[in-house]
């Protein structure tokens, strides 16, 4: 029988933690959350030898054991908390080759602990180049462990890593620092009071704001024969306690760890200068978003054509192969475009995450953050929310997804909440054909004013999510301060097997998590579109070939009449009937009702529901566009004027619209209440904003 060995993958952000874990458990990985919290939870397995397997737990990047953010916190009440079903066997501490000093206090914290405790020194190949030299045995002899050079790129270090694992046993458990060295008396009588505890176990309860199931607070306050200092003599103490861990730290490194500037290659101080340049740094970032936004919708689109079409295909061969019926409909017009509405965000997803997962790689992506910060903190989020932004120009599915990497909940809830104002491709095609119907072909100072528009509802649409996020910054209202704090890691190569693990994994997820809504919702659409009460929905054919007896249509026209006419009678159709009253004011009758309603499926949806209300046949832009600018109000005017045109436009950059980003939302918050609460928020944005256009142009 197999042995099962729990092991922690713990380090500081940018030691190259993800490589590891990558590179001991391949494809056999799987992401979620921890129970009750937001914060990622990455798991997998792996064969270490014949008789032992393990299961690698990659927790989040944390600085120290002094917690300050939600990550952090999930590692201390892991690694305290002997009962959870997580708790490891063996911790492996993963350390960058040139930042060993800052990532030992990490090392000596857990050791400290008396978990078996291996340390990784990962990155060796880059030693030569920095000009490092390190004794790995004395290293070892010093820190009581076993030290293990790494570099995941070329693979060197993961056979010994695996062979210290299923050997951890043999791995000294006893303490680096005395804490009596810090104040004799006070943790002299802590001991005695609790002589079966970890001494530093004890010592992180009190001073850690956290919870534990194992071991409380409350009892340390309750024993009678020792009393808790002031969290100011705590805070003396903490300080005092990370100042012996740094004289350890330095005195082992003075001896075994060796740096030449001489010999050192690098050039990552003249890149940097570059770089974050507070004008030239802007300049680079602009100049490669352009040529990544350019890449991923020319990329992009010739798989997104492809799917789609190859879905159309599919749609058209089952009703033509298959016999007439229910069944036959709703696999042909519900759940086959439900699941082609799904799979033909993934090579939009994959490209993005393509792009985001390089730049994070590379380490270009912690000087961005690093430029973005100050700008939009005063509006309350962080410098990290600028990559979920701009993300959100392609879509706003993974834009979402991308907020993972801001720490700071507050930050990362109000980048959730505004992201979605960001103007999608989604929002295009409605933008297009309403730009051609109420906005001329005429030069504005020698610039197109159909182009202008359309950039100026780009400009509108991100304007909206940073003045949101400032008035909305004052209702969430958080207990931490937040510090910005951003590790700025060598530029290297991209690691191309994390790359390939990382657009893979958020792909997956994507078509996992929020795809099973997506169909759902498209299930229902197709049932309300699809069935109707009474007889002017059951007798739709006779009813509209009666009506048209005398007119000379083709058959085609004609069915489309019908398929018009069932569509108003339908459930989807009464809908829009009954929301004629609030939309009236806003410039819109039951038909671009009913198109509102089923683009909430994708906001692309409203030109095709639009062609089939309107009864044009095919889906091409140009019957569209005029029969739309064909269609009479009952007063003879024009439905589709300039007043309706921005009015609708204006929905549309604001509203919400789009259900596979409450999807995501709820997946990422773990909750359905902020995604209902942008909903409703970003509908009563939309709706006040189209209503004042309407009524002011019309």
């Amino acid at each position: 029988m197999a042995h099962f060995l729990k092991v922690a993958l713990i380090g500081n952000p940018n030691t190259g933690k993800t490589s590891v874990f990558n590179a001991l458990t391949g494809l056999n990985q799987k992401v979620g959350n921890y129970p009750g919290i937001t914060v990622e939870k990455k798991e997998g397995g792996c064969r270490l030898n014949r008789t032992t397997k393990a299961h690698i737990l990659d927790l989040p990047g944390t600085y120290s054991l002094n917690a300050s953010s939600m990550d952090e916190s999930v590692v201390i009440e892991l690694l305290l908390n002997r009962n959870n079903k997580d708790f490891p066997d063996v911790a492996v501490v993963v350390t960058d080759v040139e930042n060993l000093k800052r990532n030992l206090l990490l090392f000596t914290q857990i050791k400290d602990l008396e978990i078996p405790t291996l340390l990784v020194v990962n990155m060796s190949d880059q030693m030569k180049r920095k000009g490092i030299s390190i004794e790995a045995e004395q290293l070892q002899a010093d820190l009581g462990t076993q030290v293990i050079l790494t570099s995941m790129r070329h693979q060197e270090g993961v056979a010994a890593l695996k062979e210290a694992l299923v050997n951890y046993r043999q791995l000294p458990t006893t303490p680096l620092l005395d804490l009596e060295t810090i104040d004799a008396d006070y943790f002299s009588r802590l001991q005695k009071t609790f002589p079966t505890e970890s001494l530093y176990k004890l010592w992180l309860v009190i001073t850690q704001d956290v919870n534990f199931s194992s071991l409380e607070r409350k009892r340390i306050q309750a024993a009678s024969d020792f009393k808790v200092q002031s969290d100011a003599v705590l805070k003396r103490l903490q300080q005092k306690e990370t100042i012996k861990r740094y004289q350890i730290i330095n005195q082992t490194l003075k001896q075994t760890y060796q740096v030449d500037n001489d010999a050192a290659t690098d050039l990552r101080s003249r890149i940097d200068r570059i770089l974050i340049h507070k004008v030239w740094g802007y300049v680079f970032f602009f100049a490669l978003l352009f040529l990544i936004f350019q890449s991923i919708f020319d990329w992009s689109s010739v798989p997104m054509d492809f799917i789609d079409s190859s879905f159309a295909q599919l749609s058209q061969w089952v009703n033509a192969e298959l016999p007439p019926g229910l069944f036959t409909s709703l696999l042909a017009e519900g759940i086959i475009p439900g699941l082609g509405g799904i799979v033909i965000f993934i090579p939009q997803i994959a490209f993005l995450f393509l792009f985001i997962s390089l730049l994070e790689e590379s380490g270009y992506m912690s000087r961005v953050v690093f430029l973005m910060d100050r700008g939009l903190r005063r509006f309350g989020l962080s410098g990290k929310s600028v990559i979920p932004l701009i993300s959100g120009t392609a879509c706003a599915i993974p834009a979402v997804m991308a907020t993972r990497n801001i720490e700071n909940w507050k930050e990362r809830l109000l980048t959730i909440l505004v992201t979605p104002f960001t103007t999608c491709s989604a929002r295009l095609p409605v933008y297009l054909i309403l730009i051609s119907l109420v906005i001329p072909e005429r030069s504005i100072l020698g610039i197109n004013a159909q182009g202008l528009t359309l950039m100026g509802l780009y400009i509108l649409g991100f304007a909206m999510a940073l003045l949101s996020s400032w008035i909305l910054k004052s209702y969430f209202k958080t207990t931490t301060k937040s510090y910005f704090v951003v590790e700025m890691p060598n530029y290297k190569m991209p690691h191309l097997k994390n790359v390939g693990i990382t657009v893979l994994e958020k792909t997956k997820s994507f078509v996992t998590e929020a795809g099973k809504i997506i169909l759902a919702f498209s299930v229902l659409l197709w049932l309300m579109a699809s069935f109707g009460p009474g007889e002017p929905f059951a007798k739709a054919d006779t009813i509209v070939r009666e009506a048209n007896i005398n007119k000379p249509l083709t058959e085609e026209a004609l069915e489309a009449e019908i398929a018009s006419y069932r569509l108003e009678h339908s459930y989807i159709g009464i809908l829009g009937k009954a929301i004629e009253p609030v939309i009236r004011p806003l410039g819109y009758d039951w038909k671009i009702g009913i198109a509102l309603i089923s683009s909430f499926a994708a906001r692309e949806v409203f030109v095709g529901s639009l062609a089939t209300i309107y009864s044009v046949g095919s889906e091409e832009e140009t019957p569209i566009k005029n029969k739309m600018a064909q269609e009479k109000r009952a007063n003879g005017q024009v439905v589709f004027d300039l007043a309706t045109g921005i009015s609708l436009m204006l929905f549309y950059a604001f509203a919400m619209q789009c259900m596979s980003t409450l999807a995501i939302v709820k997946k990422e918050t773990n909750s359905w209440r902020w995604p209902l609460l942008q909903l409703g928020l970003m509908t009563v944005i939309a709706y006040v904003t189209a209503f004042a256009a309407y009524q002011i142009l019309s």
